[in-house]
Order: C-alpha cells, then sequence, then structure tokens
C-alpha cells in the first residue's frame, strides 16, 4: 500500500457554520486517509469552543422562523433534498468507499437508506399536529400540540457516517428544529460536509444547519454543555454514550443515544443450516463487522453446531479481501490500527481460554482477514464484547432454553435474529431476547425507515425511524381554553 502527502479533495477544507462555508478557527487541524492506501483526501481546520458556540446561536436565531414556516415548505426542502440525493448517488458511493473503506455493496445501502428516511422525514412535517381533548370541567376545551424542541445537538460516528448523520438531520429539520451536527473526525467528508452540501442545495434556509468537526481534547463537551440544545442525539459506544447522558442530565436535558451491541444470530436445531449460514455471513462481514447491528455471537444448537461451523468456514472462504475500489470486495480495511490491534487482543485472549480457532486470518496494516473461533463461551472476550470487525464468534447450545439465557446474558440489547423451521416458534424466542430489534429467519442488520430503531439495557436509549422518532424531536404543550366563566370554589 502506497501513501501520498497530495490532498485529494482541496475543497473540503471549511466547516458549515451558521450558514456559511468558513475555517475552522482551532490551531487545530485533521488529516482525513483513505484507510486502505492511506491517500490524502483532505486537510480540514478544525472547530473551537467558540465555533461551537457560533453554531448553536446561528441555530436558535434561526428556527422560530423555520417552526413557523407552513408544513409544505419544509416537506419540499425534504422532497428536493431527496431527490438531489438519488441524481448524486454515485458520487455518495464514491466518497464512502474512499473516505471509510466501505464495499460497493456497503455504500449503496447507506446511500438507499438515507434517501429512505429523508424520504420519510418529508411527512414528518404534516405530522406536526393538535388535538382536542375534552374537559371534566364545564365550558373548558383541552388542545395538546406537538411542537419541535427547537435546537438539536447531534454527534454522529464514522461507521455509516452519511446515513447515521442523515437519520438524525432529516427528521430534526422536518419537524421545525434547528441542528448543529458534530461529525467524526476520521470522516467528516461523508459523516458532514456531504449532509451540509445536500441541505444547501435543496435550499434549507441558513443557520438551520451547522456542520462542526472538532478535538475533543479540545472542545471537550462542549456540544452538550452548551445551554441552547434541548435534546442530544449521540451515536457511538456506550461508554461515551453513559458520559453525554451524565453531562446532559445536570441540565436535564434530554437525550437520544443509539450504543454499542453485542448483537446474538441464534440457530436452533431445526433450522435450515444452508440458509443459516448466508444470512450469517452477511451479518457478519458486511463493511468488516464496523456496524453496531452486526452479527457479534453465534449461538447454535448442538445438533446442527458441526454442520454450521464447517458449512460456515466455507463460505467465509469465498469472501474477496482487499481493495474498496474493487465492486466485488466484501471485507474492506478496519478504520485504524488501533481498532485492528484491540480485535486481535480479544482474538488471542479468547483463545487462551479455550476458544478453537477454526480460521485464522491475519492483519496487514488496517485490512484484516476474516477469523472464525468455535467453542465460545460467554464468558471469553471475544464474547463480551462488541467486536467490530470481521471475526466470528460461536458458541455451541444445547437447548432453545440454553440459547435465550446466553443470548440475555449480556449487558447490550440492540439487535438480534433466529433461524428455526417453525415461524412461530422463532417468534416465541424473539419475544424473549431482551433487545430492542431481532429479526426471524434473517440476519441482525436491518434498517428500514418506517420502523423503529433503537436498544434496550446497555444499547441505549429513544428511538430513530419512523414515527417514533418523531417522538425524540419533539414535545407536547398542553392549551386549555375556558370559553366560559368559570365558578371558583372560594372566590
Amino acid at each position: 500500500m502506497s501513501s501520498t502527502t497530495a490532498v485529494k479533495y482541496a475543497q473540503w477544507n471549511k466547516l458549515y457554520l451558521g450558514g456559511a462555508w468558513r475555517s475552522g478557527s482551532s490551531s487545530r487541524t485533521v488529516t482525513v486517509r483513505n484507510p486502505y492506501n492511506q491517500e490524502v483526501l483532505a486537510e480540514l481546520p478544525l472547530a473551537s469552543v467558540d465555533d461551537i458556540d457560533l453554531a448553536y446561536r446561528k441555530a436558535q436565531a434561526a428556527q422560530h422562523a423555520w417552526a413557523e414556516a407552513s408544513a409544505f415548505a419544509r416537506a419540499e426542502v425534504m422532497e428536493r433534498a431527496a431527490a438531489i440525493l438519488a441524481q448524486r448517488k454515485d458520487e455518495m458511493v464514491h466518497y464512502l468507499v474512499e473516505e471509510t473503506g466501505s464495499s460497493y455493496l456497503k455504500a449503496s445501502i447507506e446511500v438507499d437508506a438515507s434517501i429512505g428516511d429523508i424520504k420519510l422525514a418529508a411527512e414528518y412535517a404534516h405530522k406536526m399536529t393538535a388535538v382536542i381533548l375534552p374537559s371534566a370541567i364545564p365550558g373548558k376545551e383541552n388542545r395538546v400540540y406537538r411542537a419541535p424542541v427547537g435546537v438539536v445537538g447531534a454527534i454522529t460516528p464514522w461507521n455509516w457516517p452519511f446515513y447515521l448523520s442523515i437519520r438524525v438531520v432529516a427528521p430534526a429539520l422536518a419537524t421545525g428544529n434547528a441542528i448543529v451536527l458534530k461529525a467524526d473526525s476520521q470522516t467528516p467528508i461523508t459523516g458532514g460536509l456531504l449532509v451540509a452540501d445536500l441541505f444547501e442545495q435543496a435550499g434549507l434556509p441558513p443557520g438551520l444547519l451547522s456542520v462542526v468537526v472538532a478535538d475533543l481534547d479540545e472542545v471537550g463537551d462542549a456540544m452538550v454543555e452548551h445551554p441552547v440544545p434541548r435534546v442530544i442525539s449521540f451515536t457511538g459506544s456506550t461508554a461515551a454514550g453513559r458520559h453525554i447522558a451524565e453531562v446532559a442530565a445536570r441540565s436535564l436535558r434530554k437525550v437520544a443515544l443509539e450504543l454499542g451491541g453485542n448483537n446474538v444470530f441464534i440457530v436452533l436445531d431445526d433450522a435450515d443450516v444452508d440458509r443459516a449460514v448466508a444470512a450469517a455471513a452477511f451479518g457478519k462481514y458486511l463493511h468488516q463487522g464496523q456496524i453496531c447491528i452486526a452479527t457479534n455471537r453465534m449461538i447454535v444448537h448442538r445438533k446442527v453446531y458441526d454442520e454450521f461451523v464447517e458449512k460456515f468456514k466455507a463460505a467465509t472462504e469465498k469472501v474477496k479481501v482487499g481493495d474498496p475500489a474493487d465492486p466485488e470486495t466484501v471485507i474492506c480495511p478496519l478504520i485504524n490500527e488501533r481498532q485492528a490491534k484491540r480485535i486481535m487482543g480479544l482474538i488471542d485472549e479468547s483463545v487462551k481460554m479455550g476458544a478453537r480457532l477454526v480460521l485464522e486470518g491475519k492483519l496487514e496494516g488496517q485490512l484484516m482477514y476474516p477469523y472464525i473461533l468455535s467453542d465460545v463461551t460467554n464468558d471469553m472476550p471475544i464474547a463480551k464484547n462488541e467486536i467490530f470487525g470481521p471475526v466470528a464468534a460461536i458458541l455451541p447450545v444445547d437447548s432453545e432454553e440454553e440459547a435465550v439465557n446466553v443470548a440475555n446474558d449480556s449487558d447490550y440489547g440492540l439487535s438480534g435474529a433466529v433461524f428455526t423451521g417453525d415461524l412461530e416458534r422463532g417468534i416465541r424466542v424473539a419475544q424473549r431476547i431482551v433487545t430492542g430489534m431481532i429479526h426471524v429467519n434473517d440476519q441482525t442488520v436491518n434498517v428500514e425507515s418506517n420502523v423503529p430503531f433503537g436498544g434496550e439495557k446497555a444499547s441505549g436509549i429513544g428511538r430513530y425511524c419512523g414515527e417514533w422518532g418523531i417522538e425524540e424531536f419533539t414535545t407536547l404543550k398542553w392549551i386549555s381554553v375556558q370559553k366560559e366563566p368559570r365558578e371558583y370554589p372560594f372566590s
């Protein structure tokens, strides 16, 4: 792999602050590199605390007029943004491949999901409704209005950067809010700058969206502590989410958190093994496992265990590893070397504890060839931790009951899957797993714009997408109207 110091995308050297493209005022910069060949994609001056303050103040100033705009005006911006994104899909896919190490398949899925979310957000504008409720008091009318919260602060990650930003930005704007988005410094183009460019092109009024990229060592908790935002949306690790929730709680600020996962893929004794293997490979290796809802623990009944392990190994050996620019590649580089070393540590410790190395991959810089570990138990590091890499951990169980117990023996509860020949049995098992999402006879990586996305336990608070997402970015106000004079007891 070669590297170069030339900047490939020199145009991406400014932040989007208050409706204008401006250089960050921090003295620090970030160098954005292609994770496969280390090519320099951009050099970006970072935001300071003052820039974050400017973004929030501009958002606050612009939000009232946007909330007062007609639902049709807000919906029209969403509709234009979705149409423009569809036209620019190939461009967005290209950026995702280069900046995030996405395969073409994963990048295409990400852009399509983003288009779907923006289209659905256009409908949210028309769902800011009011209801009239009866009163026990004569002559009184009770009205309940749904209103935007005001300003949203959003912090999004590097793994699905474009979609996970759109998932917050589109519904927040559609429901009448303004938003300040902090994109991850490893993926600022796809995680933020392209989002700003898209909505600017769609005609979003200035000030309603700002994109900042900052060094945490410099800005600390400024995104969360600032007095303007009323909701903080965060997608990322559970440890970081806990900290953000603690900081937000000091000012009684609402949080929407989508955090880590330790997602189970249960194969019962009556499952079609071939179909289960195909699903497991997709759920494990898409984006080299760097997905919060990727399959983490494969829990397989002993009756089909050996067959599953053998066939899963054969399927894994066919998966192409290498250059993201090759459309046939499935497993691309990890986002950084630190992640690669962390995963290798999980593998080594688990093997020492008795896990069997069915397939031994290798590590070439940030490119990790797949590993398969069998005879894994829940107390091993590879099962206890979110892997975020192309490593399959396969756990044997002797019964459906044991499968459920092993699945629930985790601090996490984000996604899951159950494979069985009996759909009603699968549904019964799925209902017993403590998780926000679970799929019968499918794999764990599923995203649809019209269904609730979120987790239980340490996997988060709240739900994104669908009508449930509206709840995260709106509030309710009760206004009572006393239409007739009211008689009071002591006056």
